[in-house]
């Protein structure tokens, strides 16, 4: 079986590699040899094994009958989507690690594949190379989904594990990311929290089977964190870290992409560096947490190539959800704990704050379980209190 890999770059080779050192297996998973045969690039390649298949034209992919599956492996939304659209419409399949398509474009591709009688797979897009996605359809199939949330983006998981494991400022531990490779240059939608809310809004539709549209979800970054939250965190019982929350609920579904305080006694709290993690509380399985590796060259592959796998069957799969767009509820009725730090005159008056001698003018301390309302009340009664100068920081708690 012939396939193309549209984008040479990091999963794009991964692919090829993987395909090349696991060809044995993956010939005995489908009864077939899978080849790559064409991959599309703008880009030269001198003296890579895959230099005499490079083209930069997606038409020679598209009218090759012979091609029947397509890797997407661009990213982005303008021309991945253009030639995902096109390579299903001449009747090939599509295996895809892009999570901003399948946001964005999903419902529409899915129909189109269910219309042209082919698949349209996605298991890398959320968790990278962490089997997500397969064992999550298969439980709707038997169990409601009630709440996602989890750990979903690893270069944001990466800074917060090392400000809280070595006290790294924010700006040296976003730089440590880019030198490794585990950040862009531009980091905004990591450490923004953008990527990791697409991921979750791709859970959710799955769930109620309607597009869960991320542009109205409330995201918030790590961009302001500091060591003092940290600090002020651990003396509480709970770590940082960038959190997706989703519930599904009669009435529509809440959802939040944010940074919240994890008790360290909860199993997400132990999730570090670029490891993802993805939580799951079905009505009557409870809780189910998958882990693993949520970036990198070959764990992403490995995810895609599982995908080929599936597609060479050739049996349509039924994936994804309907075009029509689920009802986000209103962030302000989101109901949580938070945890509050305030500069003062005299720490030591607050009754059941802590208080650490490093930092002698600041206190922290836990709210009541309040929605966001109820909160913005609050801040504006203690910013009248008196001996309170600076409200520093005001975050979640998860669970």
């Amino acid at each position: 079986m012939k396939i193309a890999i549209l984008g040479y770059g990091v999963v794009g080779s991964g692919v090829a590699e993987v395909l090349k050192t696991n060809a044995t297996q993956i010939t005995k998973k489908t009864g077939k040899k899978i080849e790559v045969k064409h991959v599309l690039d703008l880009r030269d390649f001198p003296g890579d094994p895959h230099e005499a298949l490079m083209t930069k034209d997606f038409a020679v992919i598209e009218n090759d009958p012979e091609v029947k599956i397509v890797v997407e492996s661009i990213g982005g939304e303008t021309a991945a989507y253009d030639y995902t659209k096109r390579a299903i419409l001449s009747g090939k399949s599509v295996c895809t690690p892009n999570k901003a398509l399948i946001a964005k474009h999903g419902a529409e591709l899915f129909a189109l594949a269910k219309k042209k009688g082919v698949n349209m797979l996605f298991e890398a897009s959320v968790g990278g190379g962490i089997p997500l996605i397969r064992p999550y359809i298969d439980a709707l199939c038997t169990d409601q989904i009630q709440a996602v949330a989890g750990i979903l983006n690893g270069t944001s998981n990466y800074i917060l594990t090392q400000m809280s494991e070595n006290g790294t400022s924010y700006a040296t531990a976003l730089k440590d990311a880019q030198n490794l490779g585990y950040a862009e240059q531009d980091p905004t939608a990591d450490v923004g929290g953008y990527d990791a809310c697409r991921k979750l809004c791709i859970l959710l539709s799955l769930a109620v089977d309607k597009q869960v549209n991320y542009e109205n979800v409330r995201t918030e970054g790590i961009e302001n964190i500091s060591t003092e939250d940290f600090a002020f965190g651990k003396a509480l019982g709970f770590t940082l870290k960038q959190i997706v929350s989703g519930k599904v609920y009669e009435s529509g579904v809440g959802a939040l992409a944010a940074p919240f305080f994890v008790p360290l006694a909860h199993p997400l709290a132990a999730v570090n560096d670029v490891y993802n993690a993805a939580w799951v509380t079905g009505k009557t399985t409870g809780n189910v947490m998958f882990y693993g590796s949520g970036a990198g060259k070959l764990p992403t592959a490995s995810a895609v190539v599982s995908n080929i796998v599936d597609a060479a069957h050739m049996q349509p799969l039924v994936h994804g959800w309907a075009p029509e767009e689920a009802k986000i509820l209103p962030a302000d009725k989101y109901v949580t704990r938070k945890i509050i730090r305030v500069t003062c005159e005299n720490p030591a008056e607050i009754k059941k704050a802590a208080t650490l001698p490093q930092y002698p003018n600041q206190a922290a301390w836990i709210t009541t379980a309040e929605s966001e309302e109820q909160t913005a009340k609050s801040l504006a009664e203690i910013k009248k209190t008196s001996g309170i100068k600076t409200i520093e920081r005001v975050l979640r708690i998860y669970g």
